[in-house]
Order: C-alpha cells, then sequence, then structure tokens
C-alpha cells in the first residue's frame, strides 16, 4: 500500500499574480496566504470562522480563508483588500472607510472591505438576506439589510457606525 501524501502543489492567482506553492495538506487558505506567500492583508483573528478578519473574494464571492483547506482551492482567484484597487488609485469601498473614518486600530478593516464589497455585489446579484422584507423583488439596502449581511465581520473598536456610513457611500 502506497502511503498517503502529506504535502500537494497548488495553483492560486493572488491579487492578480500566479503563484505555484507545495503545501501540507491541512493547512488553510489563510495560512498558505500569510505564511507560504506572504499576502498579509487576511488576518488572522479567531480562526473559527466566526469575526470574519480573514475574508477575501474567491472566486468574486467573499470567504473566510481560515475554515477553508488550501488544496482544495487549488487553481481558484483570491482578491485581497490589497487586490481591490488598481495601481495607485483606491477601490470605491477603500475610499469610502477613509472618507468616513470606517476603522480604528484597523485589524478588521481588510475583511471589512472584502465582505462590504462581496456583500453589495451579493445585492446586485438580487440575492435576499435574512431581513429581506420582499424575497421575489431585489433587495433593498436598508441599514438594516446592511448591518444583517455585514453580521459576520466584527470590529473590536466597535466602529460600526462609520463602517455603515462607508458601505452606504460606496454604494451611491
Amino acid at each position: 500500500m502506497e502511503p498517503a501524501r502529506s504535502h500537494t502543489e497548488i495553483s492560486l492567482e493572488v491579487d492578480g499574480v500566479r503563484h505555484t506553492l507545495r503545501v501540507d495538506n491541512r493547512t488553510t487558505l489563510l495560512d498558505a496566504l500569510r505564511e507560504n506567500l506572504g499576502v498579509t492583508a487576511p488576518k488572522k483573528g479567531c480562526d473559527h470562522g466566526q469575526c470574519g478578519s480573514c475574508t477575501v473574494l474567491l472566486d468574486g464571492r467573499r470567504a473566510t480563508t481560515c475554515l477553508l483547506f488550501a488544496v482544495a482551492r487549488d487553481g481558484a482567484t483570491v482578491v485581497t483588500a490589497a487586490g481591490l484597487g488598481t495601481g495607485a488609485e483606491l477601490h470605491e469601498m477603500q475610499r469610502a472607510f477613509v472618507e468616513q473614518d470606517g476603522f480604528q486600530c484597523g485589524y478588521c478593516t481588510p475583511g471589512q472591505v472584502c465582505s462590504a464589497v462581496g456583500m453589495l455585489d451579493e445585492v446586485a446579484a438580487g440575492q435576499p438576506s435574512f431581513v429581506t422584507e420582499d424575497l421575489d423583488a431585489t433587495p433593498v439596502l436598508t441599514d438594516a439589510e446592511i448591518r444583517e449581511r455585514m453580521s459576520g465581520n466584527l470590529c473590536r473598536c466597535a466602529a460600526y457606525p462609520n463602517i455603515l456610513a462607508a458601505i452606504r457611500q460606496a454604494s451611491a
């Protein structure tokens, strides 16, 4: 009987750059990004998928990277908060967070920004949330709708009013 493989070579496109790396099969996508590739925008907060600090856009959808095995995401496209803008130009959500002072310590900010971008894409696609009133209509981006959709991203500094204002600004 052949012994089980403990490492696998995978390919990831991160912020527009294709990488090939060899990872332990138990490595999370978060650890592969941070430890193998030196991508530090997604943060390790709770390491249980409860705080949202590690949120990125994975193949166009928001995802908590601490809950995903890197080998299961072979070939994926990852966009972190650092990869949202184009060159020296900030993404509209990043700009809104700066203008609305949507951060204090900044630890949760990359995850908040990626989650907000993904959330707006979900709304634009007509995906309802738990608080969506009319499930047959395009969701209306009320404050309650934003709060519900962002509830998986925690801010220990409690910058929530400014985060809400930033999302409102970027969605306008």
